[in-house]
């Protein structure tokens, strides 16, 4: 069976399916933490051993330099949130990165601004 037209598979390469696969080490979620797409990630640890990581997940801690959404880490890697999910986890289990859920604000305008927002709407 040979590789698809255009695909310059190397003996080391895996395939676009596979390869996720390997990365989260067959894991399809994280067991510590709940994360969603907005959720913000920072790394907090300057003295990484970077013998006792992955490349990937070294790549995560350089890119989490600065806050990031969690959408923002898998387009930066190109890689499945699902799996940035995983592997960001694992970086917080053992404390390499901070998440916090997203900022949720209330509301700024009350209901009788937006009240009259309408009734201005109707009147047009």
């Amino acid at each position: 069976m040979g590789t698809p037209e255009g695909h310059q598979g190397g003996p080391g390469d895996a395939g676009p399916l596979v390869r996720p696969y390997v990365m989260t080490w067959g894991r399809e979620r994280s067991d510590t933490v709940q994360l969603d797409m907005i959720s913000v990630v920072i790394a907090v640890r300057e003295d990484v051993d970077e013998i006792a990581l992955e490349p990937e997940q070294l790549q995560i801690l350089r890119i989490c330099r600065r806050a990031q959404s969690v959408a923002e880490v898998a387009a930066h890697m190109d890689v499945p949130v699902a799996v940035i999910k995983v592997l960001l986890g694992d970086l917080i289990a053992r404390g390499h990165l901070l998440a916090r859920a997203p900022f949720k604000s209330k509301s700024p305008v009350s209901r009788d601004i937006l009240q009259a927002v309408l009734d201005g709407i109707q009147r047009l």
